[in-house]
């Protein structure tokens, strides 16, 4: 029974995520304690509630029980079952976190699956479904693995109401990666999506991205949804690089100009750009898990957040591998390797 304390480092719900799919995959039971004890309302709330109980449905593990607000769970997983799962967070929960705790796991099943999960898709705190599709997508592709992800039905807090589904093939072999390079950039446009919001909030983001990165024309996008999707705003940015593709996020809120939301974007997009790193901070923390499944790996990045140095020791307690970050002059590197 492998021991974690929920209260190291970020002290988030990744480590209860990244220890579910590392357990489904190396049938090794594990116990957690202080169950995101780093946050303002610590223990399962329903995303993570959910996480818990998809992993116990695909693997028909024994847990002790478990209730919104736990914070402590014994996890002893059984066999991945590959098959046909739906799942309701019942809330505004990111579907998206859900279903990266299950993707890795049902990578390594027998057979395809099919995954359909209904919560929130465009969560503050969460990769959007458009950054699974364009950005881990394209990386678990490069690695061999072969997810194809649709968004059925937007969702935004608080009233939540999305759906995203997920087809998985069974992965025959992981590859290692060394991404130290974004490349030349092939593409960059922005979207902003309103729902139950004036189409004058998305004009005034695009104008300001427009002025921000001197884009024109088909880089600046308004998607408009039916206004029962809402209410809800996210701004989106996408760069397409040669071996990469990095998706920013900034999300409208109450009282907040639509001005400073594409300010907040610009910033981070702006930050990533002054680096010669592949890859931004919340891809970073992405990249770790598959590139340990592979046994090895490398990317240069432009921020390590102390969610990466977290997940990274979670990583390390299931595999037998060794995660080092080193500073370079302009980003950071993280490379995994064999133990």
């Amino acid at each position: 029974m492998i021991e974690i304390d929920g209260a190291q480092g970020e002290g988030g719900g990744q480590i209860l995520r990244s220890a579910l799919s590392l357990s489904m995959i190396t049938a090794q039971p594990f116990r957690l304690i202080n169950i995101r004890a780093g946050r303002d309302k610590p223990g399962l709330l329903r995303q993570h509630l959910l996480a818990v109980q998809a992993a116990v449905a695909i693997c028909g593990a024994r847990t002790t029980p478990v209730a919104l607000r736990a914070t402590s769970l014994e996890f002893v997983p059984g066999a991945i079952r590959s098959g046909d799962y739906r799942f309701t967070i019942g809330s505004a929960g990111s579907c998206t976190l859900v279903l990266q705790t299950l993707l890795p796991a049902l990578l390594h099943a027998d057979a395809p699956s099919t995954v359909r999960i209904s919560g929130g898709t465009h969560n503050a705190m969460a990769p959007p479904v458009h950054f699974l599709q364009r950005a881990y997508g394209r990386i678990l592709e490069q690695m061999g693995a072969e997810v194809e992800m649709t968004q059925q039905r937007y969702g935004f807090h608080p009233a939540g109401g999305g759906e995203v589904l997920a087809t998985v093939q069974p992965c025959q072999r992981w590859r290692p990666m060394s991404l130290l390079q974004r490349g030349e950039r092939k593409a960059g446009y922005a979207e902003s999506v309103v729902a139950g919001v004036h189409v004058n909030v998305a004009q005034r983001e695009l104008e300001r991205i427009a002025d921000g990165m001197g884009w024109s024309g088909k880089q600046l996008r308004l998607v408009g949804l039916p206004a029962e999707q809402g209410p809800g705003n996210v701004l989106l940015l996408t760069l397409e690089h040669e071996h990469v593709t990095e998706v920013f996020t900034s999300f409208g809120e109450k009282s907040l100009l639509a001005e400073t939301v594409a300010k907040r974007l610009l910033n981070e997009v702006r930050a990533y750009l002054k680096t010669d790193a592949a890859v931004g901070e919340h891809l970073a923390d992405q990249l770790l898990l598959p590139m340990a499944l592979a046994g090895g790996g490398s990317f240069s990045c432009s921020k390590v957040s102390q969610h990466a140095l977290t997940n990274a020791e979670v990583i390390a307690r299931f595999l037998p591998v060794r995660i080092t970050f080193g500073q370079q002059e302009r980003g950071s590197i993280c490379t995994v390797a064999a133990a």
